[in-house]
């Protein structure tokens, strides 16, 4: 029987082969994360901050809090204020999609039901965003993101 040796071509043919694997698989996740960045979220940050303060404020002082849920193909945004009553907006714009792609985003129709807002919406499991953007009846503009977990 014939015993085999290590040479040096095989010990740099392993450390090719294994380095080679590792920059591969960095290379393929870098271009996915590129790749699937859904963008800006303004287009001057400077600019949005100087206003920042002031459209929280207007916000929060309407007090409202947002509640949302799925169920048999309808998706539901409950707009409640702080005696738990339901507000009815003047108007209300809202992207529903995942927090790691654009692939499945949606721009739901709403309609106001007397308690809350419903659109049919066919979501999978797993996490889900609501970027919604409510204007009250004095004009305030609301925007948030809600976080819907569907399982």
């Amino acid at each position: 029987m014939a015993v085999r040796q290590i040479t040096g071509r095989h010990v740099l043919a392993g450390f090719v082969a294994a380095f080679g694997l590792i920059i591969g698989v960095n290379l393929l996740l870098a271009w996915n994360a590129v790749k699937t960045f859904p963008g800006l979220e303004v287009k001057n940050s400077y600019v949005a901050s100087q206003q920042f303060d002031d459209r929280k404020a207007a916000q929060e002082a309407l007090g409202w809090h947002i509640d949302a849920g799925h169920a048999d193909g309808m998706l539901r945004l409950a707009i409640t204020d702080q005696a738990g009553a339901p507000v009815k907006v003047r108007s209300l714009d809202a992207t529903v999609g995942r927090a790691t792609h654009v692939y499945d985003d949606q721009t739901p129709e709403f309609t106001f039901d007397g308690t809350a807002y419903v659109a049919p919406a066919e979501l999978g499991d797993g996490n889900w965003n609501i970027r919604m953007v409510a204007v009250a009846a004095d004009g305030t503009e609301f925007t948030q993101r809600v976080v819907l977990h569907k399982k």
